[in-house]
């Protein structure tokens, strides 16, 4: 009736599996939601001028 290492085995499987999740994911960057948001504003401000850019000085042939 003892489940031996079995319940130790799905721990580490768990814990591996939800740093598997969190990997990617952006943590707490000590910025408020107003803060965040004006930041990203500002970086998609600049990808999109980048990008306008881009579009002017390229020739597209058909």
């Amino acid at each position: 009736m003892t489940r031996g290492n079995q319940r130790e085995l799905a721990r580490q499987k768990n814990a591996k599996k939800h740093t598997e999740q969190t990997k990617g994911k952006r943590g707490d960057d000590g910025l408020s939601a107003a803060a965040r948001k004006q930041r990203d504003a500002e970086i998609m401000q600049q990808k999109q001028k980048k990008a306008a850019e881009t579009g002017k000085g390229g020739t597209k042939s058909k």
